[in-house]
């Protein structure tokens, strides 16, 4: 059956997997999870651990991982981080689905964590396809606004080629960038985690894996949210 959704808003279960009751197990699960990474263990050894220690379902588990980090990863991406107030006039390479995805969600009612580092994350999955929501163009409408207001330099949005719609999502954000002259350029890569570990522009993006092999970084989906977007659904879970 097609997935006729028109909004990336919350699932039906998440008012009870992240009720108010549910957040003192899953606070603590992150700060198990997040110890346990510190001591080096695998990290699906030491999910299946905690998420089994408080009987956690797939979906709640999937939050602890994407808001847990080790102390290591903690002070590195902190130290690499860099304040919104300091773009201006900088390029950066904007981890597309990334960032736009986060902010579709966060427009819709979906569900937000917080993590141990500071981003902002959602729970939403692609699964190999883009599909364009009603939220899209006023999301990356506002992710011009707050780079323009910021004083951001050329913007370099990277998108995943093998995720079906890329094509489309890249015609569509370069169509609003031509009207709007915006300094944007939009790419479709094969592999845009490897080109942003890679590049000397400051990257968007709250991708653990790039967070911890970039350069530098600004936490932009998380920025935007706290600025633009007070009445999104943030939950702290540490």
């Amino acid at each position: 059956m097609p997935d006729k959704r028109t909004h990336r808003g919350p699932h039906p279960a998440d008012e009870k997997l992240f009720s108010a009751d549910a957040l003192s197990d899953l606070r603590s699960a992150v700060a198990d999870y997040s110890l346990l990474l510190t001591k080096g263990y695998a990290e699906k050894g030491a999910l299946k651990l905690v998420g089994d220690k408080f009987s956690l379902t797939q979906r709640q588990r999937l939050a602890i991982m994407r808001s847990a980090c080790s102390d290591e990863q903690l002070v590195s991406r902190s130290r690499r981080c860099i304040v919104p107030e300091n773009l201006a006039g900088r390029a950066i390479a904007i981890d597309g689905y990334n960032v736009l995805i986060t902010v579709e969600a966060a427009m819709s009612g979906g569900v937000i964590f917080k993590g141990r580092d500071g981003c902002f994350r959602d729970l939403a999955s692609i699964h190999g396809t883009y599909r364009k929501v009603t939220e899209t163009i006023p999301a990356v409408e506002l992710i011009s606004q707050f780079l323009r207001e910021v004083g951001a330099g050329k913007a370099l949005w990277l998108l995943d080629s093998p995720v079906s719609n890329s094509g489309r999502l890249k015609t569509l954000i370069g169509e609003l960038a031509r009207k709007n002259n915006w300094n944007w350029e939009i790419e479709l890569l094969l592999s845009p985690d490897a080109e942003l570990k890679k590049t000397d522009l400051i990257v968007a993006s709250s991708d653990s894996v790039v967070l911890d092999g970039c350069k530098s970084w600004v936490n932009l989906a998380t920025e935007i949210i706290k600025n633009k977007l007070p009445s999104a659904k943030v939950i702290d879970l540490f």
